[in-house]
């Protein structure tokens, strides 16, 4: 007995020692400095050595289960040796288990400090230490001892962050999230007004608590819990923990990448408090985009440095949103020299092409591929290309700048020629157009073609975009058993997926009088598409049973089209005011920085005063649906009808070309022709390229007798130049040039009657593009 009391005596004195050598290290708090080296992050678990001694284990390998006897003496001569108590003591211990990599070990430690009954006294100290240094100036006010120390307080706290660590390297990610927000709870709720500055001046308080607040997000990610990993870093960026500028952004920059890629929809923020005009969001994207937008508030600021990976996910949040218009302000607004000039062409370029301002876009690329910037950029000579090959009057530069990108290519990549061979036949083809004459009408069709198929073959026709631009080129040029071809080899690459490929291929057969097909493949589009994608394959396929003499189906099949489109307009009528009136959640103050600096954003962004592209497509859908009913009742003499469908369109629309058209055309039947030319004459003022207007207005006058046969003739000839593959233009000039009597007069009249034949004959029911 006597001789294991003397070999326990030496033990605890070896120990004592050992832990006497370590008490200054210990004390000074700077192996926090190594904590995160010890236990990998969320990105790298199991992949980085704990290095803080000889000794080095992994996060995922076995590691030696505690002695627990050498601990409790370990403990015990701990305590002997110093002034510490027991919690105290064990966060010693656990501390230097844990450097040891020791994680189990460490945990076992942790695990014996009743966090529960310190808390309340951690607390209190808290707030006895905060008020004592409000008022240390104050000598003779009488302040009660605090229970426990700050610097004992913050042994604990880093005892509870280590075993936060320890849980998370044993892959407990829940119970670490769990161990870790008892820390903010503690401080949160020990000072009101936020972690005062002086408090942590001199301890590793303020170090402890910055490492807390950027981990628990972190935990809860790796818990696989986004509601509460979002409610963690909304309150992470709450004001009342000191953090420093750089830890902030670093946490404002993993919050909006978090909600930008988390894959679902978290409840919305609710402000607390907030500034009558402070922009609230509603959703993922938009608290991720004021985010963003905050951090390059703070680099215009120069309070923290320039992350080019800002801006790569704000371009991906604006994209997503749809405001691109928003994003290229945001770029515009960057400071000089944070991007280079070229770069900031590039991509306001994009900005403005996506927001729909083409021309602008178009003007920024110019500058770009002047000869003092950068001449041979390739994504800029392609999107410059692609832009004016949208333009008839501007194609003959889309082509240019299309030849300028097949030029920098040379050797290079198969898929980059193809692109620039696509858009080259897009821009001859849109030259065509505006041709003078037939030489140069025919030249440029077949350059098209050639540059088409060139494109399709460096693809092996894999590509469908570039399948479909020439299935439609060679429909559009009448050619029409190759234009059926390459749609057919569309569909079967896409396998139907693709509404414009069905599309295609109903107009080619209908231009091709197999009208039965034509509504086969319609009413196999119809089974495989949305409710909401049916509308143009419904009109389609009304007018393919117009002609086809069935007058009843059609008209059934427009009132099931017109039904579909009302519900769905309703729909995203609700789902808009639905989207005002969004509450509930907790989102930071911080809120109030950007309201500051961007008074009423809302408004600035556009999200309140937003238009949905799909509801006004429906609207415009709907418009067409009764134009098209007003001409079949035009057509029957049943002039009430087709008054009320008129009435219909005005409603959505009153500054509409094709409606002021349609009223023409029943004041025409109806033998009141003053009347028709007013409304023609209003279709022009809204539209002057209408071609329907041009060719109705030079047939009524013709009729009237009023006007010179020049005046016609010219108003005929306009609708020609738009649009030369017109068969009632060409019609109808041919009657003019018979109405004349003379022989070169019937000459021309009977060209024109051929090419007005030739092209009725190779009509589709609808405009091919």
């Amino acid at each position: 007995m006597k001789s294991e009391k003397r070999i326990s005596k030496r033990r605890r004195s070896r120990i004592s020692l050992k832990f006497g050598k370590f008490m200054k290290y210990i004390c000074s708090g700077e192996q926090l400095k190594a904590v995160d080296e010890m236990v990998p992050s969320s990105e790298s678990i199991g992949t980085k050595d704990c290095s803080a001694s000889d000794y080095s284990s992994k996060a995922g390998e076995v590691v030696k289960h505690p002695d627990i006897g050498n601990i409790e003496e370990a403990e015990w001569s701990l305590r002997e040796t110093s002034s510490l108590n027991y919690e105290e003591a064990r966060a010693l211990l656990g501390r230097i288990e844990y450097q040891k990599g020791n994680i189990e070990a460490a945990l076992h430690v942790f695990e014996g400090i009743d966090i529960a009954a310190a808390t309340p006294k951690m607390k209190i100290a808290l707030a006895l230490a905060n008020r004592k240094g409000e008022r240390h100036k104050r000598r003779s006010q009488n302040l009660s001892s605090p229970p426990m120390s700050v610097h004992a307080i913050s042994l604990l706290l880093e005892a509870i962050f280590l075993k936060a660590k320890c849980l998370q390297g044993l892959g407990r990610f829940k119970e670490a999230a769990q161990s870790c927000k008892v820390i903010l709870d503690i401080v949160e709720s020990s000072f009101a007004e936020g972690f005062p500055e002086n408090l942590g001046a001199d301890c590793k308080l303020q170090e402890t608590l910055n490492r807390a607040v950027e981990l628990l997000p972190e935990l809860w990610k790796l818990a696989d819990a986004p509601r509460e990993t979002i409610m963690s870093y909304r309150r992470a960026l709450l004001p009342c923990w000191n953090l420093d500028a750089e830890t902030t952004a670093k946490l404002q920059k993993e919050f909006a990448i978090f909600l930008l890629y988390c894959g679902g929809e978290t409840c919305p923020p609710n402000l607390r408090s907030q500034m009558g005009s402070s922009f609230v969001p509603r959703n993922n994207i938009e608290e991720a985009i004021l985010l963003l937008m905050i951090l390059l508030r703070k680099v215009a600021l120069k309070r923290i440095e320039w992350d080019p990976s800002i801006l790569d996910h704000l371009s991906f949040a604006f994209s997503i949103a749809g405001d691109l218009s928003s994003l290229a302000t945001q770029i515009e607004e960057l400071l000089p020299g944070i991007i280079n000039r070229k770069e900031r062409y590039h991509i306001l370029a994009l900005c403005y092409y996506g927001a729909g301002e083409d021309l602008v876009a178009l003007n920024l690329l110019r500058k770009l591929l002047s000869g003092s910037e950068d001449p041979k950029c390739l994504p800029a000579l392609l999107i410059a290309s692609k832009i004016c090959g949208e333009y008839p009057d501007l194609a003959e530069e889309g082509a240019t700048f299309a030849s300028r990108a097949l030029e920098c290519l040379g050797d290079g990549c198969d898929q980059m020629e193809s692109t620039a061979n696509c858009l080259l036949g897009i821009s001859l083809s849109a030259q065509s157009k505006v041709a003078i004459t037939d030489f140069d009408r025919a030249t440029r069709q077949a350059k098209a073609l050639q540059a088409l198929v060139s494109a399709a073959r460096s693809t092996n026709m894999r590509d469908l975009s570039i399948l479909y631009r020439l299935s439609l080129e060679y429909a559009e040029q009448r050619k029409l058993n190759a234009a059926h071809y390459y749609a057919k080899m569309l569909l079967k690459l896409e396998g139907g997926s693709n509404l414009k490929g069905w599309l295609l291929m109903a107009r080619i057969l209908s231009a091709q009088k197999r009208y039965e097909d034509a509504e086969t493949i319609l009413n196999a589009a119809l089974d495989q598409t949305g409710k909401w994608e049916q509308g143009e394959l419904l009109r389609t396929k009304a007018k393919v049973q117009l002609v086809q003499g069935q007058l009843k189906g059609a008209v059934e099949t427009y009132t099931h089209l017109l039904a579909a489109l009302q519900v769905q307009t309703k729909t995203f009528s609700s789902d808009k005011r639905a989207s005002c009136n969004v509450t509930g959640g907790l989102f930071p103050d911080i809120i109030l920085e950007i309201a500051c600096w961007s008074n009423g954003l809302g408004e600035a962004w556009g999200f309140e005063t937003c238009e949905y592209g799909s509801a006004n497509h429906a609207r415009s859908l709907e418009l067409e649906v009764w134009l098209d009913l007003a001409f079949i009742y035009i057509n029957l003499s049943q002039w009430h009808d087709a008054e009320i469908c008129l009435s219909k369109s005005e409603a959505i629309s009153s500054y509409s070309a094709s409606k002021c058209h349609a009223t023409g055309v029943l004041y025409e039947k109806k033998g009141l022709y003053k009347e028709a030319i007013k409304a023609f004459r209003s279709a022009l003022n809204i539209d002057p390229a209408h071609v329907p207007s041009l060719i109705s207005t030079a047939v009524v006058l013709r009729k009237l007798s009023d006007q010179s046969n020049a005046v016609i003739r010219s108003f005929l000839m306009a609708a020609l130049r738009l649009d030369g593959m017109n068969s009632s233009a060409w019609y109808n000039l041919g009657l003019f040039y018979k109405s004349q009597g003379t022989q070169s007069s019937k000459l021309e009249a009977a060209e024109c009657f051929e090419a007005a034949a030739s092209l009725e004959e190779t009509a589709p029911v609808e405009p091919f593009r």
